[in-house]
């Protein structure tokens, strides 16, 4: 097992990834005000995973609440959010009692904006079951339900207590959904270490493969880059903002073809083809960089493209994005691999020219 410790200062907390450690209640319990919890799951993990974290808290004489979503970033919702509520009120949850999301990012979005919200606010400790939860939702305290016109728009600021990546839960994960968690490892590599980069070039077999110690080492290096920006900038007030790499282009991809219809990772990843189209467009790295990025793109198994979409559409709803500012769109932007910076000085024909890809 490594830990890796997200230092907020008076709120820090540990990330644990290692195989096994579901029944670790040695890494739970001493998190637990009192001895109940909330544990909120969907019904695709419920089936393989549910029964053993329940077994392994009962056993420590903790009283366990489930609670069983329906699946899926369709029902990112007010509707599943309430959902979750209704349980914790049924089952007379206190403010000691601590929400425990078992599953992906879904299932983590929205149990932490439960748990921001519930009783204003009552612990709350992550367990992520996906690749793309274990490096890049389960850390850092976002929280969120989508609305009807954007993305993530309605949720809170809300950090865990302890994150447990119990990687053989990885064994389990769909191709797909495997393929979409590594769009988020890579975007790591691209905007913070471009020696982290290469080697994800290098093992990108041995990954998909699903060989232990290079997950081991994406998921860790993923927590460390990310903790690291967290640290220094938890609400996203200036360079948080740089983990949203290809997200502009990625969120309204996912909101234009429907919630659900793309993966989140297979979103961010075609969004990251297109940012990279326009950081070339923009002068910032070479047509090379470009291709290189796209080429492991593919290697992953992920779209570079996102045909189907008109550039006036995409271009609507990347209008209700998060990062604008004094109501001009700002993007993150490559200065090389391995470097990003936040842009408000796109051109009208630089991006004109990258959306050329999607019309």
């Amino acid at each position: 097992m490594q830990t890796y410790t997200v230092a907020l200062d008076d709120r820090a907390y540990p990330i644990h990834i290692g195989s096994d450690l579901l029944a670790r209640m040695d890494l739970i319990i001493p998190h637990l005000p009192q001895k109940r919890v909330a544990l909120i799951t969907n019904e695709i993990v419920a089936p393989l995973y549910l029964s053993e974290l329940q077994g392994a808290l009962e056993k420590a004489d903790v009283d366990v609440v489930p609670v069983i979503l329906p699946d899926g970033e369709s029902h990112k919702s007010w509707a599943t959010l309430s959902k979750v509520f209704d349980a914790l009120i049924a089952a007379r949850c206190e403010r000691g009692t601590t929400v425990m999301a078992l599953g992906g990012g879904v299932v983590g979005d929205i149990s932490g904006f439960a748990a921001a919200t519930y009783q204003r606010g009552v612990p709350f400790i992550q367990v992520p079951t996906t690749l793309l939860a274990q490096v890049d939702s389960s850390i850092g305290g976002k929280t969120a339900i989508n609305h009807p016109l954007a993305k993530n728009m309605i949720g809170a600021f809300y950090q865990p207590r302890v994150v447990i990546s119990d990687m053989r839960t990885l064994l389990t994960l769909p191709e797909r959904e495997l393929k979409a968690g590594l769009a988020e490892i890579i975007k790591h590599g691209l905007i913070r270490d471009e020696e982290f980069f290469s080697w994800i070039e290098e093992n990108i077999d041995r990954i998909l493969a699903r060989e232990m110690d290079a997950l081991a080492h994406a998921v860790f290096r993923s927590c460390e880059i990310k903790g690291e920006v967290v640290v220094k900038d938890e609400r996203e007030l200036g360079d948080r903002a740089l983990l949203n790499f290809g997200h502009t282009f990625g969120h309204a991809i996912e909101n234009g073809f429907g919630y659900g219809t793309w993966l989140h990772g297979e979103a961010v990843a075609a969004g990251m083809a297109l940012a990279s189209d326009l950081s070339m467009q923009m002068g910032m790295i070479g047509r090379p960089d470009a291709e290189r990025i796209c080429r492991l793109l593919v290697r992953a198994g992920l779209p570079v493209a996102a045909k189907g979409i008109t550039a006036q559409r995409l271009q609507e709803l990347m209008s209700m994005d998060k990062k604008a500012k004094d109501g001009k769109l700002r993007f993150i932007l490559l200065d090389r691999i391995g470097s990003a910076s936040i842009r408000s000085d796109v051109t009208p024909k630089a991006l004109a020219g990258t959306l050329e890809l999607v019309s």
